[in-house]
């Protein structure tokens, strides 16, 4: 008898709880009205989840008074209590976005042609540099490019018995002399885009050098005086301004 009356009890417990449950719906969107997809919503009662579809909208089952989460990354989590009465109209939920710090933007004075004034601007410390020699990282070794076969490493070997087919014929069909013209023609154009990068057009063009001859005259530099480009390998901008100064009066007479 006693144990009827705990089952009764039980069952009528159950069934009032089941019957107290609704779909609760609505719609999040943010503070400018948009609709808010794969929001997170969850019944703190119940740990049931659903999420908002593409429009916002989203339902999930809850009994009166349970309280919902809504969850989204970077925006203000917000929570809502179901009703006592049933009685619950579709909810607008509204999440504010979690305001983020901009970093401080830097402006980088660009060089003037002032060779004491430009110096001045580009001896700065290489940070990535400071920090890879304090963690003890090792520096890149050229390029990463395929190595042309060189006569010598391709002939010695068949010396000891040993031939470099691929190495063959690369020198044989010609490609190893095209795969170090080519990479001369990168590593120049990379040069001289280094320089203008760094240098405005109006150093150049107070010189006397033309706006459509800049390339040319940088070209030209390297080829007059090859501590330009030792310079430019080196990164060191104040030496390459320094070298520059020679070889314009030498690009203007031979332009004459």
């Amino acid at each position: 008898m006693i144990k009827g009356r705990i089952f009764f009890i039980f069952f009528i417990f159950l069934c009032s709880n089941l019957f107290s449950q609704q779909t609760v719906t609505g719609r999040i969107v943010d503070d400018s009205g948009e609709s808010l997809s794969a929001v997170i919503i969850i019944n703190m009662a119940t740990d049931k989840k659903t999420y908002s579809n593409s429009q916002g909208m989203f339902s999930i089952e809850a009994s009166p008074n349970d309280e919902l989460r809504f969850v989204k990354e970077d925006f203000r989590r917000v929570s809502r209590r179901v009703l006592m009465d049933g009685v619950n109209s579709q909810l607008l939920i509204t999440l504010f976005q979690i305001p983020k710090e901009i970093e401080e933007v830097k402006i980088v004075k660009r060089l003037t042609g002032d060779l004491d004034q430009d110096s001045r601007i580009v001896a700065k410390t290489d940070k990535g540099e400071q920090v890879r020699n304090a963690v003890g990282l090792p520096q890149p070794v050229g390029k990463m490019r395929e190595k042309p076969a060189e006569v010598k490493s391709v002939l010695l070997p068949i010396l000891l018995g040993n031939l470099n087919v691929q190495g063959m014929y690369d020198l044989i069909s010609g490609k190893a002399k095209r795969q170090k013209r080519q990479y001369r023609y990168d590593d120049l154009q990379e040069h001289i885009a280094w320089v203008r990068s760094r240098v405005e057009d109006e150093y150049f063009i107070k010189a006397g050098i033309p706006a459509d001859r800049i390339s040319e005259f940088i070209q030209f530099s390297f080829a007059v005086k090859p501590q330009v480009r030792t310079y430019v390998k080196a990164k060191n901008l104040s030496g390459v301004l320094l070298r520059l100064e020679e070889t314009i009066p030498l690009f203007l007479e031979k332009s004459k």
